[in-house]
């Protein structure tokens, strides 16, 4: 009796670990492929294929912790749409960057660069990728991508970590949480829209009310210079928001200083560039 209920208990958990680690699939995930261009465990799943109409493959790739593509380049270019977890994105020559689930990467076409699961996280996308052969470059080893995570937690912690709390006050803005809002805007902080300028206490209310709401902010370009206790983080993104009842998309160029206090980094300014041309 005992050794039946282990069994079970053993089958059910086995059949759980499986749906988890197959949760972020939109397609039925193919035979793992073999090592000959990765590291680690991935799956590839081909959704469509270009032909005299379309012009693009379509793929599903699920990479298991710490599995990596090699170096490549994509002649024709290629876009990441990211469907679940966590990776990690490189460009020869240009610092780690570490994406998310409704993020899209852009590979551009002809540049050398790999991509992947960080070491803690699964990761899935739906590749789009120009019909021309792949061309394979050098592995990314073990020792480099250790060098890469000890970098994006090491010198670049600062850097990683306000890039990263821009990206979640955007959803936090999104989803109205007023109570991590307060908690992060620091007590002078100043908003600056194209309708004026106000304080922390005005732009908590205006979030709250749905004076503005801020519904989705895709961001297409970020960078950050840090100066002693004061970051200064610039984003280029197309911003969906309701404003006054009605429903606007627009460009902007935002600019955000971070002031670090008591080793927590506050928002001390959010200011609005409208894009002209875009």
């Amino acid at each position: 009796m005992k050794q039946t209920l282990f069994f079970t208990i053993l089958c059910l958990t086995a059949l759980s670990f499986q749906a988890v680690a197959q949760q972020g699939n939109i397609f039925p995930k193919e035979e793992k492929g073999a090592n000959v261009h990765h590291v680690g465990d991935v799956w590839l799943s081909h959704v469509s294929n270009a032909d005299s109409t379309f012009h693009y493959n379509i793929a599903e790739a699920t990479f298991a912790p710490g599995a990596r593509l090699d170096w490549h380049i994509h002649p024709g270019g290629q876009q990441l749409l990211i469907t679940d977890g966590v990776g990690y994105y490189q460009e020869r020559n240009k610092p780690l960057e570490t994406v998310h689930k409704g993020e899209v990467v852009n590979c551009q076409p002809g540049v050398e660069h790999w991509h992947g699961a960080t070491p803690d996280s699964w990761f899935t996308y739906l590749a789009v990728t120009a019909p021309q052969p792949t061309k394979w470059l050098d592995r990314v080893s073990d020792e480099a991508y250790s060098a890469n995570k000890k970098s994006s937690a090491g010198s670049t912690t600062a850097e990683q970590q306000i890039i990263e709390l821009s990206r979640q006050k955007w959803q936090w803005m999104a989803d109205k949480k007023v109570d991590t809002l307060t908690a992060l805007f620091h007590e002078k902080s100043k908003f600056v829209h194209m309708g004026g300028t106000w304080g922390k206490e005005r732009e908590i209310e205006i979030i709250k009310s749905g004076g503005i709401h801020y519904k989705k902010a895709d961001i297409h370009e970020v960078s950050v210079e840090i100066m002693d206790n004061t970051a200064i983080l610039m984003n280029r993104i197309t911003l969906l928001a309701v404003v006054g009842g009605n429903e606007v998309t627009n460009p902007f160029m935002v600019t955000e200083v971070y002031v670090k206090e008591n080793g927590k980094w506050n928002l001390g300014s959010l200011s609005f560039t409208k894009l002209l041309g875009q």
